[in-house]
């Protein structure tokens, strides 16, 4: 009886000890994924966030619909809204940009098509040719008519473009018109003859920098 006393006391000291180890492994767990969640829940914030633009003031100027680099300025066509040759810009916004678009003129959404496609890495300058993108075509009041093209291109890891604007909106220079989540680029397509205010590798702000003059 003393044997199986002393038997039992052990296991118990046994249960207990290991019990102990498995307690303070599960609260080094608990430590890890609550840091986990508490870095993945302060980027999603700052991700996500969405500053007011302050767009700046003088007549027709074309502000930047996205926050990121300038990557490419040249000629390309655009037959959809722009209807033939035209200047393009192009923006990459990296997964650390602010991912809101705004309207880079005033006037009216005068065209919208969404097209389907691949998610190639949005580093690619040529993206636009194959992933899905939304086409917003803005008829401008500042010259009258001036037309401006915006294209929201998804990326590898952006796969969800927002629009919030549809066809006949009215929209303000600097409204939010849109938003695309994670790594992506925009295309600004403007009439041959703007006059190009920003260079390769600028860092724009979307709705307060500048990116050209219409006359």
């Amino acid at each position: 009886m003393i044997g199986w006393s002393l038997g039992g006391l052990l296991l118990l000291l046994a249960v207990a000890w290991l019990a102990a180890k498995v307690a303070g492994l599960l609260l080094a767990l608990t430590g890890g994924l609550l840091l986990l969640w508490g870095l993945f829940a302060g980027f999603t914030v700052y991700f996500f966030r969405d500053p007011d633009p302050t767009p700046p003031p003088g007549r027709g100027l074309v502000i930047a619909p996205g926050h990121g680099k300038v990557d490419v300025i040249d000629f390309t066509t655009e037959p959809d809204f722009m209807g033939g040759e035209c200047r393009r810009i192009s923006i990459f916004l990296s997964v650390f940009d602010v991912h809101v678009q705004n309207a880079p003129v005033t006037g009216v959404v005068a065209y919208f098509k969404h097209s389907p496609g691949q998610y190639l890495n949005a580093l690619r300058t040529d993206s636009a040719k194959f992933n899905e993108n939304v086409l917003l075509g803005i008829e401008g009041i500042d010259p009258a008519g001036t037309k401006v093209g915006v294209r929201l291109i998804a990326g590898l890891i952006a796969r969800r473009i927002l629009p919030w604007v549809a066809r006949h909106d009215p929209v303000e220079q600097g409204d939010r018109i849109s938003l695309i989540q994670f790594g992506s680029r925009v295309d600004v397509y403007l009439p041959r003859e703007a006059k190009i205010k920003v260079e390769l590798g600028d860092h724009v702000i979307g709705g307060q920098t500048v990116l050209a003059v219409l006359e």
